[in-house]
């Protein structure tokens, strides 16, 4: 049997209750960002380096939103890229 981490499990529950027309909406703090789904062509996996506190910061803020430290670093770049494109005046492609 393959094992699963908390976090699957617990996003399968509240999956599951939302099959059942329960109200999740206790679950969701509202201030996420709705992402398109991703082609697998447009997804390019990358490397990076990060010290050590960067990435304590990074596991406290995924601790704090209850997701994985790849979507912390992810939300914070297009974030950030956001307020480039804002900032200059142009609208983001991606």
């Amino acid at each position: 049997m393959k094992k699963t981490h908390k976090k699957e499990r617990f996003a399968d529950e509240i999956a599951e209750k939302a099959d059942r027309d329960e109200n999740v909406t206790k679950y969701f703090s509202g201030n996420g960002k709705m992402m398109p789904a991703l082609i697998r062509e447009d997804v390019q996996r990358v490397n990076i380096d990060f010290t050590r506190q960067i990435l304590l910061e990074l596991d406290a803020e995924a601790r704090r939103l209850n997701i994985s430290r790849q979507a912390v670093i992810k939300t914070l770049i297009d974030e950030r890229l956001d307020q480039r494109a804002l900032a200059r005046g142009k609208k983001r492609a991606g």
